[in-house]
C-alpha cells in the first residue's frame, strides 16, 4: 500500500501564477500610499495572509494606520486583485498541473488546497478545476498564517487522513516550513536554494514521474 494518500497543494506559484496579480495589486496600493515596494519585498509576502502582507508593506511607511484603516486598505487591494483574476482561464494553469491532477485521481489519491488566498474558490472555478478537489481549506477560518502548520493540519483532518499520509506541495520557504511542521512530506516547486528545507524540489509540476512515484511505492 502507498504511504501517501493525499496531495495538498498551495495555489499561487504552484497551480497558477496568480502571484503576479497579487504583486500588481499590492504595487498599485503601495504607489497610492507613497510607500516603496518592489519584487524583493514581494518575496516576503509569499505564503502570507492578506493582513500580514499589508503589515510588511507598511513597514516602509512613516505614517501609522489604525486597525480600521488597515482593514480598508486590505479590502482595497483585494478589490484590485479580484478585478485582475476575473480574466483567468484554463490557459493560466501552470505546466503539468492538469495532467498531474488526473493522474492522481486515477490512483485514488485525494487532492486538497491549502492556500492563504480567500479568493481561491473563484480562481479554481475560473481555472476549470474546482471539481477535482476533495477539500479546499477556507482561508477565512485559519487563525495563523504559514509557516504555522494550521492550514495543512486542517486539510489533512478534513480529508480524514493523518498528516504523515499527505504530501504538501509549495513554492515558498514559509510554505515548506508549514508542511514540515505539520508532519507531511514536503515538495518544493521552484528555486532549490530558497526551498532547501523541502524533502524534494522540482522546477515545476511537469515532472509527473517524480511526484507520482510518491503515491505508487
Amino acid at each position: 500500500m502507498p504511504v501517501y494518500k493525499a496531495a495538498v497543494f498551495d495555489l499561487d506559484g504552484v497551480i497558477t501564477d496568480t502571484a503576479r496579480f497579487h504583486y500588481l495589486a499590492w504595487k498599485k496600493l503601495a504607489d497610492e500610499l507613497g510607500v516603496y515596494f518592489d519584487e524583493n519585498i514581494n518575496e516576503r509576502l509569499k505564503g502570507v495572509g492578506r493582513m500580514e502582507s499589508l503589515e510588511i508593506i507598511l513597514e516602509k511607511s512613516p505614517r501609522r494606520f489604525s486597525r480600521d484603516e488597515k482593514e480598508y486598505l486590505a479590502e482595497k487591494k483585494n478589490g484590485y486583485y479580484k478585478n485582475m483574476i476575473e480574466k483567468i482561464t484554463q490557459k493560466d494553469l501552470l505546466p503539468g498541473v492538469k495532467e498531474l491532477f488526473f493522474a492522481l485521481k486515477g490512483r485514488g489519491v485525494k487532492i486538497a488546497l491549502a492556500s492563504a488566498s480567500r479568493n481561491a474558490p473563484t480562481v479554481l472555478k475560473n481555472l476549470g478545476i474546482a471539481e477535482l478537489f476533495d477539500y479546499v481549506v477556507d482561508a477565512g477560518r485559519i487563525k495563523r498564517c504559514k509557516p504555522d502548520p494550521e492550514i495543512f493540519l486542517v486539510a489533512a483532518e478534513n480529508l480524514g487522513l493523518k498528516p504523515g499520509e499527505c504530501v504538501g506541495i509549495e513554492d515558498s520557504a514559509a510554505g515548506i516550513e508549514a508542511i514540515k511542521r505539520a508532519g507531511m512530506f514536503a515538495v518544493g516547486i521552484g528555486d532549490p536554494e530558497i526551498l532547501k528545507n523541502a524533502d524534494m524540489v522540482l522546477r515545476d509540476l511537469k515532472n509527473l514521474r517524480a511526484i507520482l512515484k510518491l503515491f505508487d511505492d
